[in-house]
């Protein structure tokens, strides 16, 4: 697939794509003998683990500390299972967070 075709399959800016790719959010994509980047299927399963991971609120940094510690193999699950697990406890935290104020919000809206 051409980065038009993901970029519009996954509603991501073609700009989005070449960034993920260049801080390592994604592993360099397969390139034609021209340099053209043409995305196989691996690299859409890349594509997709980051919009999820985005999706669910992770960071940047924590994406691509995660890519960067898969491609580094099997050595390093443990290292991915603690992070994914600290990305988990502030999602948590994030998450109480927003039901308090909107516990707060909602007994603010009662009569007296």
């Amino acid at each position: 697939m051409t980065i038009r075709e993901v970029s519009e399959k996954y509603n991501i800016s073609q700009a989005a794509l070449r960034y993920y790719e260049r801080i390592g959010m994604i592993p360099p994509v397969t390139r034609t003998a021209g340099g053209v980047r043409d995305y196989q299927e691996g690299d859409i399963e890349w594509v997709e683990l980051v919009k999820c991971m985005r999706s669910a609120g992770l960071t940047v940094e924590a994406i691509a500390e995660y890519v960067r510690l898969c491609q580094e193999g099997d050595g390093t699950i443990l290292a991915r299972l603690e992070l994914l697990q600290s990305q988990m406890a502030l999602l948590q935290a994030q998450k109480d967070q927003i039901n308090a104020a909107i516990e707060q919000a909602e007994f603010q809206d009662q009569p007296l």
